[in-house]
């Protein structure tokens, strides 16, 4: 998707502050944090959103899981816990078409979503 910023992010012609990269994923540190430590983690592969999932992306998606539990170990917020939020089309919330999860940590989250 050439007008996606997070497709430009991953061939870098936008930089980012990097804090795990390898073939599949990328996650970097969200520009605007909603929390201390607010993290992105999005597949290299463009896929719109969770609607637009197709049979085979499961395994991209239980690694992203695996790869946000190694990164809150690395940072040293495993313990106190973290929340991973995923937005999905206009209506829940998703401002950038271009699957990705929500990493937040550093602070206790007074909200309950359910």
């Amino acid at each position: 998707m050439e007008d996606c910023i997070f497709c430009k992010i991953i061939k870098g012609e936008i930089p980012s502050d990097k804090v795990y990269e390898d073939d599949e994923i990328l996650a970097f540190k969200d520009i605007n944090p909603a929390a201390p430590i607010h993290i992105l983690l999005i597949p290299k592969k463009h896929i719109s959103s969770l609607a637009d999932l197709k049979d085979g992306d499961e395994k991209i998606i239980g690694k992203i899981y695996t790869i946000i539990n190694k990164i809150a170990k690395e940072q040293g917020f495993i313990e106190n816990g973290y929340r991973v939020i995923v937005n999905c089309g206009k209506d829940g919330g998703q401002e950038v078409m271009h699957l990705h999860f929500h990493l937040l940590a550093g602070r206790q989250f007074g909200e309950k979503i359910i």
